[in-house]
């Protein structure tokens, strides 16, 4: 269980990138003062954090309802983690958090802590799949549930305090230097994926592929 909670830890944590926020989250709040970008962290953060947790009691009852596996989900949520991977390593704009005129929409706001910052920049579709791919086993096991829960806790407090940083961050670091962080963390957020899609694969085909 602790390898399990572990390996979720690291890819929920990856794939809510929140060194990778933080110059979407300056670039869209250009005349915020510290207190209002904390404000709206805080609001974002709590948002993220009740979509997160509604999509982890309903995700895997809904895919039970929809005749769908949960290997077969697995298999596509590691193709799209890995089109996410794609896009951390080569430091690209993700397609599959938001689109351009969904940035420029957000540059036009006041407050961005609804959108784009809580969804989908942190529980975006990325998130969701992870959430689904490891809380859909655990329906049945209270323990381990309440374990994940504790790690989405824990990985939303570190991106709420990353964001609270987010202006010396962005000072000390700049954007090369987030944008190779992002590139080791999309390293291993790739690896993780493929992983995702051989145990997918190994469940829907094990006379195919033993275990």
């Amino acid at each position: 269980m602790i390898d399990q909670l572990l390996n979720f830890f690291v890819v929920f944590l990856v794939v809510v990138e929140p060194v990778g926020v933080i110059p979407i989250f300056i670039a869209l709040t250009p005349n915020a003062t510290e207190a209002e970008r904390r404000r709206m962290a805080r609001k974002a953060i709590l948002i993220a954090a009740c979509i997160l947790f509604i999509f982890s009691l309903v995700g895997g009852p809904f895919l039970d309802m929809m005749g769908i596996t949960i290997d077969s989900f697995r298999i596509f949520g590691g193709v799209l983690l890995f089109l996410i991977a794609l896009d951390m390593v080569f430091a690209r704009s993700s397609g599959t958090r938001t689109s351009s005129s969904e940035e420029e929409e957000g540059r036009q706001r006041s407050d961005i802590s609804v959108f784009p910052l809580a969804f989908p920049l942190i529980a975006g579709p990325g998130a969701l799949a992870t959430i689904l791919l490891s809380f859909g086993p655990a329906t049945h096991d209270p323990l381990l549930f309440i374990g994940l829960l504790c790690c989405v806790a824990v990985g939303l407090l570190l991106a709420l305090l990353t964001l609270y940083m987010a202006s010396p961050i962005m000072r000390v670091m700049g954007v090369t230097g987030a944008n190779v962080l992002n590139r080791l963390f999309g390293v291993v957020l790739g690896a993780l994926s493929v992983q995702y899609v051989i145990d997918g694969l190994r469940g829907s085909f094990p006379t195919l592929l033993p275990g």
